[in-house]
């Protein structure tokens, strides 16, 4: 589902309950009524908090008259001033007032000098303050930084020298410069309401209203990074979403959204009325700062810039104007851009220089590109160049084919052997780009191939790996130059990424010529048919032929991560059974590896050291949810497999997570959510048969009411996965049959399973079916030390689902079924079971006549945050409101709300109980610190790190 943007402005709103009550509390007239300056960002919120202030007022009877400023007001000064009250006291329906509007326009006809606008300014407050003594109202002034300095002096002078007593006035704008004009008003307000930016819960919270659906984690994540110093604007959030949800980039999983584009494509609605109102106004769409900023955003956005190049344009002719000088330094001084220790350039909101990239240039920026690497070049020699200056690459890469070939290659190859180490992700964009510029026929390009191939290898980075795909398609499709032979480490390498991506190298869309790889090396075959064996593709094939010898090696010196032979035989037989696998199980973590098809995992156990990092690989985060899973983490389980779906939805070297959205659609299924676990099994291929799959789909039949399908259905896809050599999971398939079984009461289904489960154990001989026999035999035959010892061997490999199976069938069998029903239904409480699995408990309470155990209830759902844990430290020693706003540069106020949300969370009234409960720990208890461990928290007596403020006055 993706996301559809609607016009909501309470959002606005949001954490702003105290803002507009204080604005409506402005409005009041009272015999001390005063000036109140609602200031803000742009974005911030400012008009709307006004807005609801205002009709809060009104709704409690208080005329609120709006000075607005006419689009085609003529002089500025006193006289424009006279014209907007004169406007606003003609909308109050009261005949009373219309003589006050005849002497502020007599007093305007005799103004000709700069005395006769004070004698006008006088005369202004003079009929106000008349008028508001027979008819009550208020003034509001929203955007005071738009109107021209000398009325902006007028109306400061009207509020500071001639206060009209008793008339309320609001005015609302942006944080001014001290000076002339609008300067000049924040004196002439008695106080001050300063709009901060939302806290990071606040934005999330104005996510989910705006989207209708909360965002996931990591999206707000990004969003955050994206947005820089904007993330608390209101504005510049809802500006990412409608520009995110308009380019398709948001996606809804598990009634989540999440990205399916990375952060850096995110950016606000590229529509120059909007930046205008998020960027200084200096960056207007015709201006010639408009024009460098996108010059900039487009030159940034491909590759590093520093200012040393700034100065290298500046002087060549041909470069935009004034980009390196003038024009620059007034982008740097309006915060636009930035500039860090090392010189280099980057744009201080990166969501804005993508709105920026998505208008054209004026300049060609190739052109740019080519100049700032030719320079360097040419200036140091391409070797040196490229050995001194890495971020040349980027720059030949981005000027294309305005860089000859005799220059960019030495240069990108350069870069590539001399960083390799010191930073291997530029090392590896070098070799791709590189490579793209060598030609098949080059002599040089099968080396150059292994090399890179080793620098991916070695670093994990298997998205690089993949791209090697086209130039070591396109070298095999070269006749008679070089064998197979010479690249069938690169092959190797390119179909050992494609496993980790979840993919197979042989598949559709892997380029031209692809599938006949494995048929030429056998090496690659061996490895297409072990991802097969994991759940990767669409079927199972039999191992290719073995090839004696050591594992492959990379580099030719030392031995690598790829596994050799006998391992390959190794992890293939984890899943179809052998004896091999008895005495490298791992206390059945290989077994448990195989039957998920979790081929990070099973590397890991069988390479051991050898074997790298899965890297931010679909297995390495697959890995994630077999382990969340598992361990009864089951909502981890699901943020892991959601940036599965995002990642293979984005498109690219990411492939999707067939048996993960499995696992997803399991999890669904046992906490009560039969649609959200349709909708994920309905995204898996029919023609995939896995032990996974078929669990899943037995689940989701079974609770849809159809039970017998399920059976049925279940019995039929075993066989087919057994038939297909997948033994590995078949096990957990049948105990499903024998836990439907038993809950059906049917005996004769459950020795037919049990017959079955026996007949596996005997062919393929893993921990995992020596356990299911285990389980199995204890429960249909009253063996209670059976299943105890099922339950050590469950215990130790962590499974927490079958864990609560083991108890609730310990309670079918055991004398007193009491301690294994509690601990039955505590395991379906964390897990978060749904009706139906706590049924299957309840049913087994009333079969031995006990009573069904009360789940605990749950804890809090929300923290306290950082901040609030600051804000309580600083109250708890002592420190006075004032004293709190100067460390946090806020004002008063602001710290007054924020303690009034504190004291609406906490349930605490006062300053007192707040720090009363925070030092005899009763704010320390489980759930309620943000991201700190039971046993990492602090106690009560542990000392404050915060210092002491000062004694008051």
């Amino acid at each position: 589902m993706t996301a559809v943007i609607t016009h909501r402005p309470d959002g606005y709103f949001i954490g702003r309950e105290e803002d507009v009550k204080a604005v409506a509390e402005a409005l009041r007239p009272s015999d001390a009524a005063g000036t109140l300056l609602v200031r803000g960002e742009a974005g911030i919120g400012k008009t709307a908090v006004v807005e609801r202030g205002r009709a809060m007022a009104v709704r409690e009877g208080v005329p609120v008259l709006r000075i607005t400023r006419d689009s085609d007001a003529g002089e500025a000064g006193a006289a424009e001033l006279a014209d907007a009250v004169c406007g606003a006291l003609s909308e109050v329906a009261d005949g009373r007032l219309l003589g006050h509007v005849t002497a502020i326009r007599r007093a305007q006809s005799r103004t000709v000098d700069h005395r006769g606008e004070w004698a006008l300014l006088s005369t202004i407050s003079e009929q106000l303050r008349d008028a508001a003594s027979r008819a009550p109202f208020a003034l509001l002034c929203d955007h005071v930084e738009r109107l021209p300095p000398r009325t902006a002096s007028a109306l400061s002078l009207v509020l500071r020298v001639f206060r009209p007593a008793g008339v309320p006035v609001v005015l609302a704008a942006r944080p001014t410069s001290p000076g002339p004009g609008t300067g000049e008003l924040p004196a002439a307000a008695g106080d001050v309401l300063d709009l901060a930016p939302l806290a990071p819960e606040e934005v999330a919270d104005l996510i989910a209203r705006r989207l209708g659906r909360p965002a996931d984690p990591g999206m707000l994540t990004a969003v955050r990074w994206a947005l820089g110093p904007l993330a608390g604007n209101p504005r510049a959030v809802l500006s990412l979403l409608a520009a995110g949800a308009e380019a398709g980039g948001l996606l809804e999983l598990d009634g989540r959204f999440g990205l399916t584009v990375p952060r850096e494509a995110l950016r606000l609605a590229a529509d120059a009325a909007g930046l205008r109102r998020l960027v200084p106004r200096s960056m207007g769409p015709d201006t010639e700062a408009a024009e460098v900023a996108t010059t900039l955003a487009h030159v940034i956005g491909n590759a590093e810039l520093r200012l040393e190049d700034l100065y290298l344009l500046e002087r060549h002719p041909a470069s935009p104007a004034d980009v390196g000088s003038r024009t620059f330094e007034g982008l740097a001084g309006e915060g636009v851009l930035t500039v860090d220790e090392d010189g280099r350039i980057t744009f201080a909101v990166p969501a804005f220089a993508a709105a920026l990239r998505a208008l054209s240039p004026s300049h060609d920026v190739r052109d740019l590109h080519a100049r700032i690497a030719c320079s360097v070049a040419g200036r140091l020699g391409t070797a040196t160049a490229g050995a001194s200056h890495p971020r040349l690459t980027d720059h030949v890469a981005a000027a294309g084919p305005m860089i000859e070939d005799t220059v960019a290659t030495p240069l990108l190859l350069a870069v590539a052997r001399s960083h390799a180490r010191r930073d291997p992700a530029k090392a590896m964009r070098s070799y791709r780009w590189a490579l793209g510029r060598l030609s098949p026929h080059d002599p040089g390009t099968p080396g150059t191939l292994r090399e890179a191939a080793g620098l991916a290898l070695r670093n994990a980075d298997h998205a690089s790996a993949l791209a090697l795909g086209e130039p070591l398609l396109a070298c095999l499709d070269v006749p008679h130059h070089v064998g197979p032979g010479e690249l069938e480490f690169t092959a190797r390498v390119w179909a050992w990424a494609a496993l980790h991506e979840h993919r197979l190298p042989d598949s559709d869309g892997a380029g031209p010529g692809a599938r006949t790889v494995p048929e030429r090396m056998p090496g690659v075959a061996e490895l297409v048919a072990l991802g097969r064996r994991y759940g990767i593709g669409q079927g199972a094939v039999e191992p290719g032929p073995g090839r004696a010898g050591d594992p492959v090696t990379a580099g030719g010196t030392t031995q690598g991560p790829l596994p050799g032979d006998a391992e390959l035989r190794l992890l293939a037989a984890a899943v179809t059974g052998g004896a091999e696998v008895g005495g490298a199980t791992d206390g059945g973590g290989l077994a448990t590896a195989a039957a998920y098809g979790d081929l990070a995992g099973a590397l890991h156990i069988v390479l051991g050291d050898r074997y790298r990092a899965s890297g931010d690989s679909t297995a390495g985060r697959y890995h994630a949810v077999v382990g969340g899973y598992l361990s009864g983490r089951w909502d981890e389980a699901l943020a892991a497999a959601r940036a599965i779906e995002l990642r293979g939805r984005a498109g690219g070297a990411h492939g999707v997570g067939q048996l993960a959205r499995a696992l997803v659609a399991e999890i669904h299924c046992y906490r009560g959510d039969v649609a959200q676990a349709r909708s994920w099994l309905d995204l898996i291929p029919d023609s995939l048969v896995h032990p996974l799959v078929v669990r899943a789909r037995m689940g989701l039949r079974y609770g849809s009411g159809r039970a017998d399908a399920a059976l049925e259905d279940g019995w039929r896809e075993a066989r087919l996965a057994r038939a297909g050599g997948l033994l590995a999971g078949v096990e957990r398939v049948l105990l499903r049959l024998l836990a439907h079984a038993l809950d059906a009461n049917d005996p004769r289904e459950a020795g037919r399973t049990l017959r079955e489960l026996e007949s596996l154990h005997e062919e393929a001989a893993s921990a995992l079916t020596g356990e299911a026999v285990l389980l199995a035999h204890g429960v249909l035959h009253r063996d209670v030390e059976s299943l105890l010892a099922a339950r050590r061997m469950i215990r130790q490999r962590g499974d927490a689902l079958l864990e609560v199976h083991c108890h609730q069938w310990l309670a079918e069998v055991s004398d007193d079924p009491l301690p294994w029903l509690v601990k039955a239904a505590q395991g379906a409480h964390r897990l978060g079971a749904g009706r139906r699995f706590r049924g299957m408990i309840s049913r087994a309470a009333r079969r031995r006549d006990v009573a069904v155990p009360t789940a605990p209830r749950r804890a809090a759902t929300w923290q306290l945050s950082e901040p609030d844990l600051h804000l309580i430290e600083m109250i708890s020693n002592g420190a006075t409101n004032r004293q709190i706003a100067a460390r946090l540069a806020c004002s008063e106020k602001t710290v007054e709300r924020r303690l009034t949300r504190l004291f609406r969370r906490t349930g605490r009234r006062s300053r007192v109980e707040l720090a009363t409960a925070w030092l005899d720990g009763s704010l320390t208890r489980p759930g309620l610190l943000p991201n700190t461990p039971a046993h990492d928290r602090p106690s009560p007596t542990t000392r404050s790190t915060v210092p002491r403020p000062p004694a008051a006055g």
